[in-house]
């Protein structure tokens, strides 16, 4: 399998759709190379949901391994911190280079950084579908 990020769990509920599993965070997380990427090290615990896999046997209290793509997290950075950093930057930039006051253009690349996070909000659920989890 390609770099992969990978954190062990607990099944916490299986439905026909849906497993649902805990992760926990463990002091490795601190010192992993990936923590900024899958967003694991702030959170003392997150359940994650992952397409229930007919073929594999696990139930409920089961320890599994859950596994995502490492580019999948690469593209989420991007999608969270650097877009929204461009978008402010060139909106700034680009109104300050019209003639527009630097408290204007400011408070306008603010709005336009909401505007984008508000977008991102409404396309959640297609986002949704593309960043997908796997049992191991």
């Amino acid at each position: 399998m390609a770099e992969t990020v990978s954190h062990k769990g607990k099944v916490v509920q299986i439905t026909p759709q849906v497993t649902t599993v805990l992760i926990l965070q463990h002091a490795a997380c601190g010192s992993c190379h990936a923590a900024g990427i899958c967003g694991m090290a702030e959170l003392s615990e997150k359940t994650v949901d992952v397409p229930t896999d007919p073929y594999i046997d696990y139930g409920v209290g089961d320890e599994v391994e859950v596994v995502l793509k490492a580019s999948m997290g690469m593209k989420a950075v991007w999608l969270a911190y650097c877009i929204p950093l461009v978008v402010m930057l060139s909106v700034i930039l680009g109104l300050i280079a019209a003639g527009m006051s630097e408290v204007s253009a400011g408070l306008i690349g603010l709005g336009a950084v909401a505007v984008y996070y508000l977008l991102l909000w409404l396309l959640r659920d297609k986002l949704k579908n593309e960043y997908v989890f796997i049992i191991k």
